[in-house]
């Protein structure tokens, strides 16, 4: 059976390319892709080799898929032939997963609010070891895919009120429409003074920073009050030179890291919840209207074009923020 997929065939270049797939084997699950999810951060970061990315090439980007179901293999009891379902599987067609990783989509949820399942396990899991109390401010820099969540998750979390900073004002607009409770242009005001002149405070108790741009780092630290808490949300794409006296030590602020593979893999725990039980979180959140991701999607491209889309949002992220890609 033959598919199509996306390759970053060496650095820069995006080609859509046939390849061979089996049907399923033995606790094996086949998936027509419906829509799959560009996340802007990472894999614009692998396409170019910037800092702290493999760097090889070719390279198979995606991790964020809805499809249906069309062939189940020997054994497979949790899922049929016809059932809708999240993958964590790459840009293609046609994905073969092991059963386990075949997530149902619930009842009333769209595929297009469904696909953005592992960003929002990625922003959750973030959120949730910040662990943010009722009356919190909180400060989300960097208004991107991951932070746009951040900010949701913040305020449902109880962080009041929830501020979120960028250099770029399409984004802080989408953030509007997120709910975020104020907004902060960087090309306008640092964040230091933006967030006394907006909050009353001199700084924040918890500070969360979503661009992965190392400088951002000692911003998140500046901003950050005495015992605060700054979590390393964003995939740093190089290195930080920091005063650890004047921006750590002295304040006694607490660094978290956030990436996801630190999630546990049987048991949840406070502040560390499985990878199933934070895409469950997600999907109750939408069921009961609590987050919205359907106004982030800017662009539902053709496969031929995802070239393009690559090149928007490494150029154009004053018009393009979360992108999806159509299979069928």
């Amino acid at each position: 059976m033959k598919g199509r997929r996306i390759v970053f065939r060496d650095k820069g270049v995006v080609e859509l390319e046939d390849f061979e797939i089996t049907g399923p084997g033995e606790g094996e699950v086949l998936v027509k892709t419906k829509y799959s999810l560009i996340s802007p951060g990472t894999e614009v970061a692998f396409l170019y080799g910037l800092p702290n990315t493999p760097r090889k090439y070719p390279q198979y980007p995606g991790y964020s898929a809805v499809g249906e179901v069309i062939e189940v293999g020997k054994g497979v009891a949790s899922v049929g032939v016809g059932d809708l379902v999240c993958v964590r599987g790459r840009h293609s067609n046609l994905l073969l997963v092991p059963e386990e990783e075949a997530i149902r989509v619930p009842e009333r949820i769209s595929l297009l609010d469904a696909v953005f399942f592992e960003l929002a396990a990625i922003s959750l899991q973030g959120v949730r070891k910040a662990r943010i109390e009722l009356g919190e401010e909180v400060l989300i820099i960097g208004a991107g895919v991951i932070g746009q969540l951040a900010a949701q998750f913040s305020k449902l979390a109880g962080g009041i009120p929830v501020v979120i900073a960028d250099f770029i004002e399409f984004r802080l607009e989408k953030a509007l429409e997120s709910g975020v409770d104020l907004r902060m242009n960087l090309s306008e005001v640092s964040v230091e003074e933006g967030f006394r002149r907006f909050v009353g405070a001199p700084s924040a108790p918890v500070v969360i920073e979503a661009t992965g741009n190392p400088e951002a780092i000692i911003t998140a630290l500046r901003a950050a009050r005495r015992l605060g808490r700054v979590v390393l949300l964003g995939s740093t794409r190089g290195e930080t030179t920091i005063n650890f006296y004047s921006l750590v030590h002295r304040k006694g602020v607490s660094i978290i890291g956030a990436h996801i593979s630190t999630l546990p893999q049987a048991d949840s725990y406070p502040g560390f919840w499985t990878h199933q039980k934070e895409w469950d979180t997600f999907f109750k959140l939408l069921q009961y209207d609590r987050v919205r991701v359907r106004h982030l999607v800017t662009d539902v491209i053709d496969p031929k074009d995802a070239p393009r889309a690559y090149e928007w949002l490494l150029k154009e992220k004053d018009r393009h923020l979360a992108v999806a890609i159509r299979w069928d």
